[in-house]
């Protein structure tokens, strides 16, 4: 008989071990057989094109908040320029107080009969009396003064600390959102670089078949359509930035987000908008669709979302989203909502 042996079965520490590595391997092989696909072109389109529509939106809370902390900053401005002012008048009071009292204490720390006895001449020191008496008098209209100006620098001093603060809240809602705005276009550059090249360029070309689809340009001539006066020159500056950027918080020159172009365009008319879409929406008279007219405010999706003018013809001038250029595009490209008239 040989000397060979039987090998030992596995322990239970190696069973055990061996049994977690295939069930590991198994939960593996499970889930990349259920992985999900990778995104389809439509897929990716769908999402960027949410991610931008919502980026919009928080462009228009960015730019709420721009203005409050640029309206609270300058009252916080004047509030403390009146704190100066008001301490000013404080020091003058105090600096025309300093004699007074110096010269009562001098003549009013002794007994009135101890004075005349002091006295050589009586009449003098009846002139000092009447003189220490208008002293006193002075002396009291300065104190209830000073005590005036010392609880308006109190209240002025508090309503300036007040703006200060709400101030620095705007400032500080103003970084939420840009940090909301860069994120959400972040994420939409990230799926656009999953692509590859070739996707990237069928993306391109249904994009524009979308845009002619929807009638959308970003070139044309001047405009020569029926508008007149202020309206007229509102949508002859429109025209001029077609081909330009969108981009989120700009007001212009070289890039517009879409509250920015209406409001620069009716600003070079001679009429002030307020910043918003929404501030807009309320600053304007409400108009009928029937009623529309060449220069009036295009609304989509709701009264703070997306606006633009109205250029006649059941088209409209605006600043679409990131990625794209101010446009011609037809009124029922988006959602229609609402139009205002300057």
């Amino acid at each position: 008989m040989g000397n060979h042996r039987r090998p030992k079965p596995p322990t239970r520490p190696r069973l055990a071990v061996l049994a977690a590595s295939a069930g590991a391997f198994s939960l593996l092989s499970t889930a990349q057989s259920q992985a999900d696909p990778k995104p389809s072109i439509e897929k990716v389109r769908e999402e960027v094109e949410e991610l931008y529509h919502d980026s919009e939106a928080a462009t228009e809370e960015y730019n709420s908040a721009q203005g409050k902390k640029a309206d609270l900053q300058k009252a916080a401005n004047a509030a403390q320029e009146k704190v100066a002012a008001r301490q000013a008048e404080i020091n003058e009071i105090r600096a025309e107080m300093g004699p007074v009292a110096a010269s009562q204490y001098r003549d009013g720390g002794l007994d009135p009969s101890v004075r005349l006895f002091l006295s050589a001449d009586p009449d003098d020191y009846l002139s000092q009396a009447e003189l220490l008496d208008r002293t006193s008098s002075r002396r009291t209209t300065l104190l209830h003064s000073l005590q005036q100006k010392q609880r308006e620098l109190a209240q002025t001093r508090a309503e300036a600390l007040e703006k200060l603060a709400a101030a620095r809240e705007a400032q500080e809602r103003m970084s939420e959102k840009k940090q909301e705005i860069q994120s959400k276009l972040r994420k939409a550059q990230r799926l656009l670089n999953s692509l590859t090249a070739e996707q990237r360029a069928e993306l391109r070309a249904a994009e524009a078949e979308a845009d002619r689809a929807a009638g959308s340009s970003d070139s044309a001539a001047s405009y020569n359509g029926p508008a007149s006066g202020r309206a007229r020159t509102a949508l002859e500056f429109a025209y001029a930035q077609l081909g330009k950027p969108y981009e989120w918080g700009s007001t212009g020159p070289d890039s517009y987000d879409c509250s920015g172009l209406t409001g620069a365009s009716w600003r070079a008319a001679g009429v002030a908008l307020p910043r918003t879409v929404n501030e807009q929406y309320n600053a304007g008279r409400q108009v009928a669709r029937a009623d529309l007219q060449p220069g009036d405010i295009i609304y989509w999706y709701n009264d703070s979302q997306h606006n633009g003018l109205y250029v006649g013809d059941g088209k409209a001038i605006h600043a679409p989203r990131t990625g794209k250029n101010i446009e011609i595009t037809n009124l029922d490209s988006m959602p229609y909502f609402a139009a205002t008239r300057p």
